[in-house]
């Protein structure tokens, strides 16, 4: 839950009149991710947000799963996703379940025709290459390489780049994506031991209130299909709102490591978390220190997750062969670690320089099409090398 919020104008108390300069009324609207049982913003819109002038065909978006079972390591060359112009069309899905898709994009346009609605899913969008401007009828964020854009379902937005070569890794949660649990206090404060605190979060600037009158086509993912629906008003035409769900941005170089004298378990690594799966940050850290330490991790069994590993920058100690964007699956079942000679070759070494975003998740994944075209062949027998 990011810390509540306001921008913008609102009136004194909720769910009273609140007045346009010429005495008309402004609509108000709960955007809430979960009825009204939990977080919640209220917005002030200069037009009621359910004018819809027409409809278009729904398109089906759904992934096609290439192997529903499977065990064994896999190998994704991520960087191999080909750029496309759209942003919408250059989403694609690689690994999924029914609690999450993980999708590789590379788009090299602006969203300038079109808003974009995920009714489905909240989206965690780490920025691998590129930059720009994340609009949303809550204000802006300014966006770059390492930040993570955590946006609540059925949040409109626009991304505008600021050039054409970028590199996203994107997470469709179908639960609510959370700050974990373990660094919350009852109130919902970031404690003393979180590896981030509210300082590290950016929340929406620069609120553009947009009163125009047109044609505003939102694109919105639902169960599968994307369904263009056409406005009478700009979806941006908010004059204020307050809350604790809306839309922020939180750098992975802005994530405090947490280390210790022998090796430290995945988990003190944990960034986010949402319905059974977990995200985690890898990044540059002093080894441990123990006299007789062993940085590299140990072997260890996934019984109850798949762990899967996006490779971002820098070296990575237990692993040969690492490119920039591949993404390893390390499927539960199959006990995984470092490569050989890769625990010797760690002893005596003070830091690393990784950068990594790690999804466990606690359901199997399944391999899509996409997948397949992008895989490393053969990295199962690389433990044999």
């Amino acid at each position: 839950m990011p810390h509540y919020h306001t921008l913008g104008k609102i009136p004194h108390k909720r769910h009273t009149q609140f007045r346009k300069p010429d005495g008309s009324l402004y609509a108000e609207q709960l955007f809430s991710t979960e009825g009204f049982s939990n977080d919640y913003s209220l917005l002030y819109h200069n037009h009621p947000p359910t004018q819809i002038i027409r409809t278009d065909k729904p398109v089906n978006v759904q992934p096609e799963i290439a192997e529903e079972k499977m065990l064994q390591h896999r190998s994704l060359e991520g960087f191999k996703i080909p750029p496309e112009k759209d942003f919408l069309h250059s989403r694609k899905p690689v690994l999924v379940n029914n609690d999450c898709h993980i999708i590789l994009a590379a788009p090299q346009l602006n969203m300038g025709s079109y808003f974009y609605k995920n009714a489905d899913a909240d989206e965690l969008i780490f920025i691998h290459e590129g930059s720009g401007v994340l609009q949303t009828m809550y204000g802006e964020i300014n966006f770059g390489y390492g930040d993570y854009l955590v946006i609540p379902r059925g949040t409109i937005y626009q991304i505008h780049f600021s050039e054409t070569n970028n590199r996203l890794l994107i997470v469709e949660s179908f639960s609510p994506i959370r700050y974990p649990k373990k660094y919350l206090s009852p109130y919902g404060q970031l404690l003393e031991h979180s590896p981030y605190c509210e300082r590290d979060i950016r929340v929406p600037k620069n609120l553009q209130t947009h009163d125009e009158t047109g044609d505003f086509l939102i694109k919105t993912k639902k169960k599968g299909m994307l369904y263009g629906i056409h406005y009478l008003h700009h979806p941006f035409d908010v004059v204020g709102w307050d809350g604790c769900c809306y839309p922020y941005a939180f750098s992975i170089h802005d994530f405090e490591p947490i280390t210790g004298r022998v090796h430290q378990p995945p988990p003190v690594h944990q960034t986010f978390e949402a319905h059974n799966f977990v995200v985690c940050s890898f990044v540059p850290r002093l080894f441990d220190y123990h006299p007789d330490s062993i940085p590299a991790p140990y072997n260890h069994s996934n019984i109850d997750s798949d762990e899967v590993l996006y490779y971002v920058d820098g070296d990575f100690m237990s692993r040969k062969h690492v490119t920039r964007g591949m993404i390893n699956l390390h499927p539960g079942g199959i006990p995984h670690g470092p490569h050989p000679g890769a625990v010797q070759k760690s002893i005596g070494a003070k830091q690393t320089n990784e950068l990594a975003v790690m999804i466990d998740t606690f359901h199997p994944l399944q391999l899509t099409t996409t997948a397949l075209e992008i895989e490393n062949e053969g990295y199962v027998m690389s433990w044999a090398e």
